[in-house]
């Protein structure tokens, strides 16, 4: 028998057994659609969390720390040697003390960190209400939680003054601080964290910068540099670590997400498999007569086979196409209404399902070779049919 042939007697079940054809279809195509939809919401998390974690920059800069055990610290001197390393196009020192905001008659103890708006770019910190740290003189950043405990909003902070003491280690002796302030800086921007944070320019407040910093971003060319530029920071005796390093921990957290989210996809099809089995048995017994003439006149074994898993991988790939069209539009109706709900609670809308183009073709492959499967022991069974036999069949 021609190939020909044998396609259009498979074909021909689904048009004689139309409503449990479209029926088996249909079971696999749900199977399919549970991993596309569970696989593409792990790949939709992942983007959203790297997308909102990192920057080009950010991919290209190395955090610097010191490592007092191997007498490595931050000052100027260290500064100019990472500086002078090739590949590096910028060093940003951050001083890191603990210090006393005033609002109005209202004082509050805090974190400070003096640096620069580049320093706040690379931390990828972003406002909630007015800018990050400008050019003009005396500005300053505060958090929500800051504006919080003065009873403020964000907006009704921006444009005030506020002071700022800060409280500066002394070089030599541990646990003495020198006060330093108060100065009055200008609000010019709010950021959205509880924590109780003020930012501010070094440039600003030259006495806070005593020439000891506690923290360093380095920037390199390109984020192909930072490999060896930080081994060479780490022979220096320094603490290095980068967002690519989070980057990594995080691809790695999703891949395990991703694989137990397919697992709950794969009982949904492994399901719809059995369904499948179990259809193509009942077509091996109703066909069982049919058969007899087909072997009677000639037909091979090879050619009953084969009819049987043209028509199983057919259901299989049909199953496929389907699966995807309903896992891709089961996403988009579930990340509307996320989006709906986040955004009347005042949230932002954000794409929860990413699906790749190449796990669409390997899912589409997969249903198919599923469906092909689930039509070799009916193929078997119906190739191992003595033709007598098979007329007799009632």
């Amino acid at each position: 028998m021609h190939f020909s042939d044998i396609l259009k007697l498979s074909l021909r079940m689904f048009r004689a057994r139309t409503m449990r054809t479209l029926l088996t279809i249909l079971g696999m195509s749900i199977g399919i659609a549970a991993i596309l939809f569970l696989v593409s919401l792990g790949y939709g998390l992942q983007e959203t969390l790297l997308q909102r974690i990192t920057t080009s920059d950010a991919l290209a800069t190395l955090d610097i720390s010191e490592d007092q055990t191997k007498g490595a610290i931050i000052n100027q001197e260290s500064i100019d040697t990472i500086r002078d390393l090739p590949g590096v196009t910028a060093t940003i020192p951050a001083v890191r003390v603990r210090g006393q905001g005033k609002f109005g008659d209202i004082t509050l103890d805090l974190d400070t960190l003096g640096s620069s708006a580049t320093f706040l770019r690379l931390e990828n910190i972003k406002t909630l209400s007015g800018t990050l740290l400008s050019t003009d003189p005396n500005t300053i950043v505060i958090t929500s939680g800051i504006a919080k405990t003065f009873g403020k909003s964000p907006e009704e902070m921006i444009g005030k003054d506020f002071a700022l003491t800060l409280f500066l280690p002394v070089e030599g002796e541990a646990g003495k601080t020198a006060t330093a302030g108060p100065k009055t800086f200008q609000i010019v921007g709010v950021v959205e964290t509880e924590e109780n944070i003020a930012y501010f320019s070094l440039d600003d407040f030259p006495a806070a910068n005593t020439g000891r910093f506690q923290a360093l971003k380095v920037k390199a060319e390109t984020a192909d540099q930072t490999t060896p530029i930080r081994d060479k920071i780490l022979a220096l005796g320094f603490s290095v670590s980068s967002i690519s390093d989070t980057i990594s921990q995080a691809n790695k957290v999703f891949s395990a997400i991703q694989i137990i989210l397919m697992a709950f996809g794969l009982v949904a099809l492994f399901v719809s498999a059995i369904g499948m089995f179990n259809t193509m048995t009942i077509a091996l017994l109703e066909r069982t007569e049919e058969i007899g003439i087909m072997r009677s006149i000639g037909a091979s074994k090879s050619s009953i086979s084969l009819m049987f898993i043209v028509e199983a991988t057919l259901m299989g790939f049909l199953g496929s196409l389907v699966g995807v069209l309903l896992g891709w539009f089961g996403g988009k109706v579930c990340n509307s209404l996320l989006n709906f709900i986040a955004t009347r609670f005042g949230g932002t809308s954000v794409s929860l399902f990413s699906t790749p183009a190449w796990f669409i073709l390997v899912v589409v492959a997969f249903g198919s070779v599923v469906g092909l499967f689930t039509g070799l022991f009916p193929a078997r069974q119906a190739s191992r049919i003595d033709p007598l036999d098979a007329l007799r069949y009632k």
